[in-house]
């Protein structure tokens, strides 16, 4: 698979085959992944892959704080709620998910058993959960830069075949995934990518969302 094959063929997978993936293939697209840019090439980013017992314990500790209304505990500063083009944005790809899944609009349960796979990392066989050097908490460049290697890690996995989704649900209770991860003081949670083998029997992962043309989102300065 070619580079722009892998561009405009991904998209999002929220349904997965229970199959494991190899720990020598996780490692390879890891490693192509650690290609990706950074600011002074400081490379501030770590994986913790989860897998097993430990990413059924996140899952666990995840859904129990949620569904007790625990408030969510991330560790990086939040956007709130989004308004304007980019709440119109959010309806849009929810609609769209919910008419793939045939989840009608007053259907409570269903759109709650939704909002649950998320912070199951979608029944993925495999998370990854995205931190940087907490030294570097101060500024924004280190998730600039954490967002080019996570783009980076879901092109190399489709391009072996996996699907992903970047899920900042799954680390919305940080305080859990820190403590079956293992993940060191001096590190600070961003994201988390839910990967493995795409369930293609699963509606969601037709889903492609819709995108802006290019004349709507890009000015070009000084062209004849």
């Amino acid at each position: 698979m070619d580079l722009e094959q892998a561009m405009s063929e991904r998209r999002s997978i929220r349904g997965f085959k229970p199959d494991p993936v190899p720990r020598d293939l996780l490692e390879e697209i890891i490693a192509l992944a650690n290609r990706a840019p950074s600011s002074m090439n400081t490379q501030p980013w770590h994986f913790h892959v989860l897998t097993g017992a430990p990413l059924e314990a996140v899952r666990a500790g995840n859904s129990e704080r949620m569904l007790s209304g625990v408030p969510p505990q991330r560790e990086i500063v939040d956007h709130g709620a989004y308004q304007g083009v980019h709440r119109d944005r959010q309806v849009e790809i929810a609609i769209q998910l919910f008419e793939a899944m045939g989840i009608e609009r007053d259907n409570k349960e269903k759109r709650q058993d939704w909002v649950m796979r998320g912070f199951r990392q979608f029944d993925a066989p495999v998370s990854v959960v995205v931190t940087f050097d907490r030294d570097l908490e101060g500024g924004t460049i280190a998730h600039f830069d954490l967002g080019a290697v996570t783009y980076g890690l879901v092109l190399a996995a489709w391009s072996r075949g996996l699907g992903a989704v970047i899920n900042g649900q799954g680390i919305m209770q940080s305080p859990v995934v820190r403590e079956h991860a293992g993940i060191p003081d001096d590190q600070v949670i961003l994201t988390c990518v839910a990967l493995g083998w795409p369930d293609e029997e699963f509606s969601a992962n037709s889903v492609v969302s819709r995108r802006r043309d290019v004349s709507e989102m890009a000015r070009f300065v000084g062209f004849d």
